[in-house]
């Protein structure tokens, strides 16, 4: 009959998730909320079994770039992409999101997304040197026949993505998946290098091209494009 007071302590970044309090039949006992993580109940003539759980508490990630803002549809992505350590931005306070990303951004984007790991392979083109900060993400993606280059032992690390090479980048990182479905676009021939990359995307939802059944293969992705 005593009124016993359960007073919950979740650790820093917790919030309790949830409180139960049971008699010896297993039978739950009312609690009574008294104030923020205080809870009181009846005491029954046995004994009790209290159990807690809890969880993260969800913050909004802070948003370090003055370029982009909520009602962007890459904001999250590009947050989502600075928490992960997949970019840090042009600058400290900049991510140039409309700015063409890279050949080179892209594999270091996709590089980092799968954990930077360590490479074996070594370095077939002659316009990526050992000090750049690309270099080691460009030979992963030759290690996982994500990428060959654009021929004559080149790379062509600053060039402009283009929407069709980002596709097969990914596609290939995913491991290359057999694509189905009928081709949405117009200018995606089924003879193109990139098409079964192009309806992989699709389907997966990660594109939905440019609008009036075009998918651009050969316009430069952007960096807000890319992220998301």
């Amino acid at each position: 009959g005593d009124t016993v007071t359960i007073t919950v302590k979740p650790d820093t970044g917790y919030e309790l998730d949830e409180l139960t309090v049971t008699d010896k039949d297993g039978d739950e006992i009312k609690l009574t909320e008294k104030d923020d993580n205080k809870f009181t109940f009846k005491m029954p003539g046995s004994k009790v079994t209290v159990e807690a759980s809890f969880k993260l508490i969800e913050t909004e990630p802070e948003n370090p770039f003055t370029d982009i803002s909520k009602s962007d549809y890459f904001y999250d992505a590009v947050l989502w992409a600075a928490d992960k350590g997949i970019t840090s931005g042009v600058t400290d306070t900049l991510f140039a999101p409309n700015v063409s990303c890279t050949r080179a951004q892209m594999v270091t984007f996709l590089w980092r997304a799968s954990g930077s790991p360590e490479i074996g392979t070594a370095n077939p083109f002659s316009d990526v040197s050992s000090d750049a900060y690309y270099y080691d993400a460009v030979l992963w993606a030759v290690e996982q026949g994500i990428t060959g280059g654009t021929g004559d032992g080149k790379f062509s690390p600053d060039a402009p993505c283009t929407r069709a090479q980002m596709a097969t980048f990914l596609w290939r990182a995913n491991g290359s998946p057999k694509a189905d479905g009928a081709n949405p676009f117009t200018d995606v021939s089924a003879d193109a290098y990139y098409y079964d990359a192009v309806l992989w995307a699709v389907k997966e939802g990660i594109t939905s091209g440019t609008g009036g059944n075009n998918f651009s293969p050969d316009a430069p992705c952007t960096r807000g494009q890319i992220v998301t």
